[in-house]
């Protein structure tokens, strides 16, 4: 089995778990500051590192609720985050997804999404990227048609007070183009690689981050302008994401930013 391969499988294995489990009345594991883990983030997460130590147990592991194991002098890490958007299925808002990644020198090199209650799978082997439904693979086709943009109001937001992803939400030119949307889970990263959003934001450090790596794999290798909120690359710069279906919305988008930063800087 190649890695591509691996990621999907081990990404369907957790979604799996997760559309198996009741959310009503679930325990939870608290975990500091508001956030939190349920049984089913936890079960996901050994589903999914079962399988993937299985298949290749010389490499090392990072997952969001078990951290890291396996040999950590390893080239390939893969990164697991069972159960993207956690508070959303704790009160029965079925939108999340299930994300698997594997890092190499740097690189995601194959990576998957799998939303449990669609049964869809967005999956890439670092080149090229597939939506897979019902065992059939067709390309992801990233378009901005839709003019929904995606916002990640979470914190921490390392660019501020000077860079505020949520201010977009009262931009007056952002209005005229762009329609908001707050889904809280980066399954809404995968939407932008297959179309279903013309663009994501997050503010945060993102480097070998597991809720992120498996989107930000998926948008490159379908052909995405993807950036950092100041336009640099991905993890070079200050920080945070800007995952646009074509060069002209992200363009848009980095302008409205730029903007925000300069009024700032003025006060």
């Amino acid at each position: 089995m190649n890695d591509a391969d691996l990621a999907r499988r081990a990404a369907e294995a957790g979604a799996a778990v997760v559309r198996a489990t009741d959310w009503a009345g679930i325990a939870r594991e608290e975990k500091g500051g508001g956030d939190f883990a349920t049984a089913a983030d936890l079960a996901a997460e050994r589903a999914v590192l079962d399988l993937l130590r299985a298949a290749r147990p010389g490499d090392a592991f990072t997952g969001e609720e078990s951290g890291r194991s396996g040999d950590r002098s390893a080239a390939r890490q893969w990164l697991v985050d069972p159960l993207c958007g956690t508070l959303n299925f704790a009160v029965g808002t079925h939108l999340v997804g299930v994300n698997v990644a594997l890092r190499e020198h740097g690189r995601t090199v194959a990576a998957a999404t799998a939303d449990p209650y669609t049964g869809e799978t967005y999956w890439t082997d670092g080149a090229a990227a597939h939506l897979r439904r019902n065992g059939l693979d067709t390309p992801l086709a990233p378009t901005a048609r839709s003019r929904l943009v995606d916002l990640n109001l979470d914190p921490p937001y390392p660019n501020a007070p000077g860079l505020r992803v949520a201010r977009l939400l009262t931009d007056p030119d952002f209005e005229q183009e762009f329609r908001p949307r707050v889904v809280s889970t980066t399954l809404a990263v995968a939407w932008v690689a297959a179309g279903r959003r013309a663009a994501y934001l997050t503010d945060g450090h993102l480097a070998d981050s597991v809720h992120f790596a498996a989107g930000i794999a998926l948008c490159e290798a379908a052909g995405c302008t993807v950036t950092d909120l100041r336009g640099a690359p991905v993890h070079t710069g200050a920080g945070g994401l800007i995952a646009a279906a074509d060069p002209e919305t992200h363009a848009r988008l980095l302008g409205l930013l730029a903007r925000q930063q300069g009024t700032h800087v003025r006060r």
